[in-house]
């Protein structure tokens, strides 16, 4: 690289002496365009150097303590969300919701190092849920079977009980994965409090006041 800027100093001072009186001769064209040419190589360079570069695993403080269960603000939604779902005739059942690092290890590795499908690409303290601020969730039919089908409509009122769901966790707060442009996660609710992953594992927490004013059942 040092020798490439060298080059380039070189080049600049060649195209230089080679205008005469703001007139560009020949020779100041083609020491111009060998210049651009290094601009793109070095471009090129600088680009695969940052693709290659080795990446770091998440850095999580010691000295902030890590949540080892649901955080207040999310189970209290949580369990306004089945009540409110109960009422209109659907069952929710809660399938996953604080998650730790190892948990979320093993979750990982299903589809790479173990069997089954991809089920996340979030590492152990890259998902929300090992801060306690996502909750999974399914349906469970009348015959007690828990449903992941979108499609559903148990209590037949035309609509899909599991849009119905997902609208009253908006309206409560809740993201849903289902959203997401890339990977969509449909069973995922999380709140994150305006806070990133980057964030939480600086050890930056979202405040734990419950939000029952906030939320009429």
């Amino acid at each position: 690289m040092k020798l490439l800027i060298h080059k380039i100093r070189h080049l600049l001072l060649e195209y230089n002496t080679n205008r005469i009186e703001g007139i560009i001769t020949v020779g100041a064209k083609k020491t111009g365009r060998r210049l651009v040419g290094l601009f793109i190589l070095i471009m090129i360079l600088l680009g695969y150097q940052y693709l290659t570069a080795p990446k770091s695993d998440p850095v999580v403080r010691k000295d902030v303590p890590i949540p080892v269960e649901l955080h207040p603000v999310v189970a209290e939604n949580r369990d306004i969300l089945i009540q409110k779902a109960a009422k209109k005739g659907i069952q929710v059942i809660i399938t996953d919701d604080f998650r730790s690092a190892a948990e979320q290890d093993e979750l990982y590795e299903k589809g790479r190092s173990s069997a089954g499908a991809i089920v996340t690409h979030a590492k152990g303290g890259e998902s929300y849920h090992n801060f306690g601020l996502a909750v999974d969730f399914a349906i469970m039919s009348k015959e007690g079977q828990a449903l992941w089908d979108m499609e559903y409509d148990g209590n037949q009122n035309g609509k899909s009980d599991w849009r119905e769901v997902v609208l009253i966790a908006k309206e409560l707060g809740f993201e849903w994965g289902g959203d997401w442009k890339q990977f969509k996660d449909y069973p995922h609710l999380q709140m994150d409090f305006g806070l990133t992953i980057n964030e939480l594992q600086a050890g930056k927490r979202p405040p734990e006041q419950p939000l029952t004013a906030n939320n009429s059942q």
